[in-house]
């Protein structure tokens, strides 16, 4: 199929831009990689009468790490493949190196960015579970102004968020842990590598001198109509030395805090399983990340 006329126009400004969208409201939409919206719109799920192109917007394409600040800036333009590539992104927010890796093919990569991946708002995809489950800022500029939007605020069903038509999302805000023994990992499970997850997972934690949990974060994809950061199935962690019956009682509970749905590819029992295994997996690969990291006398 092909996408229904639409008109085109190549933004100078990001307060250009969001003239365009206060003017045209939800009938227009923004483009930028076009690795969702493109498809969408030859599938003609969307109809935007007016499309405008970000994604020569240098304001948005911008990588800002600074040695005291507790938060990273991403770009919402900034490709998902020099994000990939980002040595220093890697060292401060290791959790979105992982996942990337994940997110579809090479090609993909090249032009998905990281704001429209998390736009896009895919309940199953990578990048909206690592901003879920980190609980990142969401920088939104509007022609009103600009705001921050929390990530537990963020996401509010399949394809959906609170961001409003009239604005556009300028960047992600990540908090950095300053933990010096910190692990994490990501996994999923698909048909293929690159397909969209049936069910991923991610974790964070850090450990203290003694090898003693205190701070940890554990969040699934696929398992819900948005990425679900599971807060009460973590905090059993806390105080703990991350012994594997520890774990495996997390991921219990965590596989008990989700209600998955059945579709074509899985049964929502078979989901719920999974977030018990990938939650483990997890988990443990995390622990072990951190405990190389501990000084000697640790863990």
């Amino acid at each position: 199929m092909k996408p229904a006329a639409f008109e085109y126009e190549r933004a100078r400004t990001l307060a250009g831009a969001v003239a365009r969208l206060a003017t045209h409201g939800s009938d227009a939409k923004l483009i930028a990689g076009g690795q969702s919206l493109v498809p969408m719109m030859a599938m003609r799920l969307l109809r935007p009468t007016l499309l405008v192109d970000i994604r020569e917007l240098d304001e948005l394409k911008l990588i800002r790490i600074d040695a005291d600040a507790d938060t990273v800036r991403v770009g919402a333009c900034v490709r998902q493949s020099e994000a990939l590539e980002h040595a220093a992104l890697g060292e401060a927010v290791p959790l979105l190196a992982k996942a990337l890796r994940w997110v579809g093919h090479v090609q993909t990569r090249n032009r998905g960015t990281v704001g429209g991946s998390v736009v896009h708002a895919d309940p199953c995809a990578e990048l909206p579970l690592v901003v879920r489950v980190l609980d990142a800022q969401l920088e939104a500029c509007a022609a009103s102004g600009s705001s921050l939007i929390a990530a537990r605020e963020f996401f509010t069903g399949p394809l959906s968020t609170a961001l409003a038509p009239e604005a556009c999302l300028a960047a992600i805000h990540f908090p950095r842990w300053r933990e010096g023994a910190c692990g994490c990992a990501f996994e999923e499970l698909s048909i293929r590598h690159g397909d969209f997850a049936i069910v991923a997972a991610a974790a964070q934690l850090a450990l203290d001198a003694g090898g003693r949990c205190t701070r940890v974060v554990l969040g699934v994809g696929g398992a819900g109509p948005t990425p679900l950061a599971l807060e009460r199935a973590a905090a059993g962690l806390v105080g703990t030395r991350l012994e594997d019956a520890a774990i495996d009682a997390t991921a219990e509970q965590a596989s008990r805090d989700v209600e998955p749905g059945d579709d074509q590819h899985a049964s929502a029992d078979y989901r719920r399983d999974l977030v018990r295994v990938l939650s483990i997996r997890v988990l443990r690969a995390a622990r072990s990340e951190a405990r190389g990291q501990s000084q000697p006398g640790g863990a």
